[in-house]
Order: C-alpha cells, then structure tokens, then sequence
C-alpha cells in the first residue's frame, strides 16, 4: 500500500523537475536584479531561493496531478468531488473506515491510506515553514497567514476543477487537508528556527564576500545585459526614426548607443542598468568619469561584441539579394547547394567562436585582477563601485562618540 501511495507521487516530482529549468531561465534575471538589490551578492540567497521555486512547482504539481484524460468525462467519474468537504474532522472517520473497524497498529495507521494521505499531507507545506522562517525571515503570525493563504489555493483549485478548465473537480475540497497543511507549514516554521542555528546566517556569509569583491561579477554582468537589451530596443527605435528622416541609417544606432553609455554616464553617473543594480561609474580618483572615459571605455567593451554586429550588419545585405547572405537566401528558395553557403555557414561559427572567446578574455582578466578590473576599465580608467544595498548594515555616523547614544529608530 505505502509503495503504490509513493508511486501516485512520482509523476508530479518529475513533472516538477522538467518544468523547473524553464521557469527558472525566464526568472534568472528578474531574481537577480532583485537579490542583488536587496543583498548584494547572489550565491546563496539564489541557491536558496531556487530551491524554494523548485519545492512550490513540485509542491503545486501533487496537488493538480495526475491530471485527467481528455477522454475521461470527470462530471460522471468523479461525482463526489462535486461535495466540498467542510465538516473539520472527517479524517478521523475515513481512518475508522480504512481500518475496516479493526483496532491494531497496522490497520488503523501502518495499512491505513487515510493515515498515509494525511501524512503527506502534513509534510506538503512542511518546507514552506522552513522557507519562510530561514530564507523569507518571517513570524510565526506572518508565516500562519501565508501557510494558511497557499493551503487555501490548494483546496480551491482542486474544488474547482483547476478554476473552471475541468467542468467538475477531479479531486476532492476537503477542510480537514487545509488544516493539516497549515499545521505543517507551521511545524516547518518551527524547524527552520534549528535549521537558522545549526547553519551560518546568510547576511553574515554575504559580508564575507562583498569584503573580498565589492562589485560582484554577476552583478555586474546582470547591469551589463539589462544595458545591452535596453541599448539594442533604444537602437531600433533610433534607426527608424532616422529611415523616416532619410538620413544615414548608422546614425540612430551611434546616437543611441551613444546616449546610453557616454551621455547618460556623463550626467548621472551611472547607466540605467548600472543603477537597477545599485552600481556607479566612477574614475581612479572616486570622482564621476569624465566623458571621454566613458567613450572609452564604451569602445573597449563593444569590442567582443562587434563580430556579431558585423553578421548582423551582413545579413541586412540579404534583403537585397547580395553577397554571402544573398547566396543563402538564393539557396534556401531555389534549393540548389551553393558552396557560398557553406562560407556562409564557416563565417557565423567564426564569428560565434571570436566573440565568446573575447568574452570570455575580458571575464578571465576580471578574475585575475586583484581589483576586479577587466580590459575597458584599466584602458579607460573608469570602474564600478558599488552603493549600499538594502539590507547592508548602516555604519555609526564618524563625529558620532563611542559614549553617545545612537539615534533612537523612527
């Protein structure tokens, strides 16, 4: 019996495992530009918090699965789940039931599906207890509202037939299952009260970091592509405008590009993405860069990026018809071989190979400088430094006495 229980859960886990990786993708930069604000750094938090994504999907997948086929009519297979179960301590009946009215150990719990059902049942929302104490840093009442909110969503969503996508529920609303997740949440919660002190507190494993690498890597890659994606949708812009007015179509794209990396700098002291990630551009001496330094090192950093820009610049070519792209689209309508397909072909994965090389060089020389500096940096003497984020600690004011009180919190 306890081995058929535990086979009914297995689809749904897997499920979970395969709907994860995507749904973690789509979410990467979003969660990092929000722990970095909020932390500073990212390894753990992300670690965390991943793992709590990945228990919610799984946690949400036993509740909806298995899902019934398109075949099944559920209105006439599942009639009794048309009757949400409000009356509290119906488990205590259905355990009665399972036991065939038989009063021993393996009839009334080892054997008992109703036992075995409520017992996964407790340990659904168990993590979610744990999460919200260690990860979230929440109270018990915060933390029962929360248990109590999701247990909710469970019960509704299977006593409506997934909100309405099945005309009848497949599964049954049961009052007695809302309790006994918000129970586990709760003996969650209490258990991430040892786990926080058995293991080291993240904000002080965060401290560790930023006083080796203020200016984290990955916080600065994140500002870096929020910069390139932001450039790119305000280059295309540009370069319509530019079309309308007949004038040369490499100016929109120069002008923006220009703006977004030299100007804005200039005037704020930072890029729009640079100030998502609470980072500033300053020079050697602490000071806002001056502008030919910040086209500087615009410039050097462009460079890993240019070949793809020159593939890109190419194939514009195609819409007329010419060259090497010309040649493929020739191909690819009449369906005859070419052998300008194949330098076609040779010439996308050298330029695929040059940039990712030319990355990979500027990321090699970041983490071989003491001071986290890469090429366009030391070319151009201008560098990241980092603004406080939320939860840093705020230091006593200098003229402030060791005997003086601290300013009592508003």
């Amino acid at each position: 019996m306890l081995w058929h229980v535990a086979d009914a859960y297995l689809l749904p886990i897997r499920t979970a495992a395969v709907l994860f990786p995507l749904l973690a993708f789509v979410l990467l930069v979003p969660v990092a530009v929000v722990l970095y604000r909020r932390h500073g750094v990212l390894r753990w938090w992300a670690l965390s918090f991943y793992a709590f994504l990945y228990y919610l999907i799984t946690a949400y997948c036993l509740v909806l699965m298995p899902l019934p086929g398109t075949a099944v009519d559920v209105c006439r297979e599942y009639p009794r789940m048309g009757q949400w179960q409000l009356m509290p301590g119906n488990t205590f009946a259905d355990v009665w039931k399972e036991s065939g009215h038989r009063v021993t150990f393996g009839d009334l719990v080892l054997h008992n599906s109703a036992v075995i059902e409520t017992g996964f049942n407790l340990l659904l929302l168990l993590p979610l207890g744990v999460f919200l104490r260690y990860h979230f840093r929440r109270g018990p009442w915060t933390s029962l509202a929360v248990a109590a909110a999701v247990a909710l969503s469970f019960e509704v969503t299977q006593g409506t037939g997934v909100f309405g996508i099945y005309p009848c529920p497949y599964r049954l609303f049961d009052v007695d299952d809302l309790v006994v997740n918000t129970l586990g949440a709760m003996l969650g919660w209490w258990l991430g009260g040892q786990v926080g002190r058995a293991m080291p507190a993240l904000n002080a494993l965060d401290e560790r970091v930023l006083a080796r690498h203020p200016v984290p890597f990955g916080r600065r890659a994140v500002a870096l592509v929020l910069d390139i994606a932001g450039a790119a949708v305000l280059s295309a812009l540009a370069l319509v405008v530019v079309i309308m007015f007949g004038l040369p179509a490499w100016w929109g794209p120069a002008v923006a590009f220009g703006g977004w990396f030299v100007a804005l700098p200039a005037r704020t002291g930072a890029t729009p993405g640079k100030r998502l990630l609470l980072l500033e551009l300053v020079d050697d001496s602490g000071a806002r860069p001056a502008a030919w330094r910040l086209l500087l090192r615009a410039v050097v950093l462009a460079v890993p990026f240019l070949p793809p820009l020159l593939l890109v610049l190419l194939a514009v070519d195609t819409f007329g018809g010419r060259g090497v792209p010309g040649a493929v689209l020739r191909v690819a309508r009449s369906g005859a071989l070419d052998e300008n397909v194949l330098l076609a072909g040779l010439f996308a994965v050298a330029v695929g190979v040059a940039s990712t090389v030319l990355v990979a060089l500027y990321a090699l020389v970041v983490r071989l400088h003491p001071a986290d500096r890469s090429l366009h940096e030391l070319a151009s003497g201008v560098h990241n430094r980092a603004l406080p984020h939320h939860n840093a600690p705020h230091p006593v004011p200098a003229e402030q006495g060791d005997d003086e009180p601290a300013p009592a919190p508003r």
